[in-house]
């Protein structure tokens, strides 16, 4: 049956729409005699073998063969992936070292006077805080402004030492040992801080810390000598501070800088500060030294001297760190803050050394080692009449002990005529001068009477002697200058001197003994120390024998320059 005309056929439709108007299209260009394409004939092969099928499978996708071959896009950022996840991983490696790190404990409640932690148990014991006054500054969130009870009294002269074996005290309840304080700087190594070392001058080699940098690590170094206004009337700060650096250049120590303080007149404060400044960069500024070389005292004046220039070191100035003259004062870490940017100011624990004599005497007695005003050396022989030691042919200070208190004995078994004995230290520690035939008798009579430190019959019965013994000889390499001194660690120094003005020596004699050498014998304590160094140049006389060295090129960059 034929379909409908009407569907066949669309010729009944198009007179109801009319035609519409061709317009020329400018992108339309006709092939000029197209020629028809031929088909595209795609072969497929499927292998029947299962080993040609594992082979293509196993085929690696830098052979481009396969769906699984990467792009360069892909490889990119596979690249780019593995690049991340290592650092990631070498990131997160750092974080968790840190996290292992011992750091200084801000968290815990201190006194702000010695940093020990606050409790309200142990009356005796440090940090000890009535339970009343500890809840109402808990309460009120003050508790950054608290002083214990043993500051208090250390604040109004009492000696209490909290250190267990120093200053003849054994320990006690929370009493803190040399070494836990020592531990509690062992995480400076890994820190990135400023290091300011302090060194005093008086005892220059007894408080050197010569194993600083088992402590501080590679961190940065600034030396500060203290207590430079005790040196002698007269003496040239210059002289002393290039002593002062051949020394540290002779320790092998490598510093930023040597400044030459002093926290009572604030002496070279100024020139600390700036530096400090200067280097800071960021890090934060640990005070280091060992036991009663001024810490405390000098964070007093460097704050004193940074409160006129910025706003926070004046205010940290309302809670300053407690000063004493017993070693061990501070027996916790101190956080101040005392700069802009987020650093801190850290005093830290002195670092008990068992070699200095505040080891070994009573703490009643630890006073007596400070010296309160200027030293002023004591000289034997007293006498320089060339008359009377030619007519009566003494032989000087030959057969002659010294006693310096209780605490020294130097026996003189061979001098020259014209050699002098300078003693520099306290005033406190008498200086006594006997028969070294009749040394042992006296010293047991005396010892505790005229003989002090220690002081009386009590301390003296349970003083261990003077058991170690060394022997000195010492020769003058030139007449003009002193042979050496002998620095006894925590007390003082004996300068060996030429006294050519004072006595002129004309005998053929005396002149075949001054080429001879100088025989001592020292006597202190069991672990007190003996040091024989160059002779400091103190006096008005040490400007005029004292010789600066001649420095190459190199020596002259890579020293460290000293202020004051």
């Amino acid at each position: 049956m034929a379909p409908p005309q009407s569907l066949l056929s669309t010729t009944s439709f198009l007179p109801f729409f009319p035609p519409l108007p061709k317009l020329p299209n400018p992108h339309f260009f006709p092939l000029r005699n197209p020629k028809p394409r031929k088909p595209t004939l795609i072969f497929f092969c499927c292998s029947s073998n299962a080993a040609d099928s594992q082979t293509q499978q196993q085929r690696p996708a830098s052979e481009g063969a396969g769906p699984a071959a990467p792009t360069r896009g892909d490889l990119f950022l596979q690249r780019h992936q593995s690049m991340e996840a290592v650092k990631n991983k070498t990131t997160t490696s750092k974080v968790k070292k840190k996290k292992k790190k011992i750091k200084l404990s801000s968290s815990v409640a201190s006194c702000y006077g010695c940093g020990a932690p606050l409790q309200t148990t142990e009356l005796d014991a440090p940090g000890y805080v009535h339970l009343d006054t500890y809840e109402l500054k808990k309460k009120h969130r003050q508790l950054r402004t608290i002083l214990c009870g043993r500051c208090k009294l250390l604040s109004h002269g009492h000696m209490i030492t909290a250190v267990g074996g120093n200053g003849g005290y054994s320990g006690g309840k929370q009493f803190v040992s040399a070494e836990e304080l020592r531990e509690k700087l062992s995480h400076l190594r890994h820190e990135k801080a400023l290091i300011v070392k302090l060194v005093d001058i008086v005892d220059f080699n007894g408080s050197f810390l010569a194993r600083i940098r088992d402590l501080t690590g590679s961190n940065p170094i600034i030396l500060v000598i203290t207590k430079v206004d005790l040196l002698p009337k007269g003496t040239d700060l210059n002289c002393v501070g290039d002593w002062v650096v051949e020394a540290t250049t002779k320790k092998k120590l490598n510093v930023l800088s040597v400044h030459l303080t002093s926290s009572k007149s604030l002496v070279g404060i100024a020139g600390v500060a700036s530096e400090i400044q200067k280097e800071k960069k960021g890090r934060d500024v640990y005070i280091l030294g060992s036991a009663n070389v001024g810490k405390s005292a000098f964070i007093n004046a460097l704050l004193k001297m940074m409160a006129n220039k910025d706003p926070v070191a004046a205010a940290a100035q309302r809670y300053k760190p407690m000063q004493s003259a017993v070693p061990g004062t501070t027996l916790g870490p101190i956080q101040i803050d005392a700069f802009h940017g987020g650093a801190k100011l850290f005093d830290t624990p002195g670092v008990h050394l068992h070699h200095r004599q505040a080891a070994v005497i009573h703490s009643e007695d630890l006073p007596l080692l400070a010296p309160q005003n200027r030293l002023r050396g004591q000289s034997f022989p007293v006498t320089s009449d060339k008359k009377l030691l030619t007519e009566v042919e003494s032989p000087g200070l030959n057969g002659i002990s010294i006693f310096w208190g209780g605490l020294v004995r130097v026996d003189i078994l061979k001098v020259l005529p014209q050699t002098r004995l300078t003693f520099y230290g306290p005033r406190a520690v008498p200086i006594h001068t006997v028969p070294t035939v009749e040394a042992d008798e006296f010293y047991k009579k005396e010892l505790g009477v005229s003989l002090t430190p220690p002081t009386g019959e009590k301390r003296a019965e349970g003083w261990s002697g003077l058991q170690t013994v060394r022997q000195l000889q010492i020769k003058f390499e030139d007449q003009k200058r002193p042979a050496c001194d002998i620095a006894i660690s925590g007390l003082g120094w004996i300068g060996i001197e030429h006294a050519t003005k004072q006595l002129e020596i004309s005998d053929s004699k005396d002149s075949e003994e001054a080429s001879g050498e100088l025989h001592l014998a020292v006597h202190v304590p069991k672990p007190v120390e003996v040091f024989m160094r160059p002779a400091m140049p103190v006096g008005n006389t040490g400007r005029e024998w004292y010789e600066y060295r001649e420095l190459t090129d190199k020596e002259e960059e890579l020293r460290p320059k000293w202020y004051f």
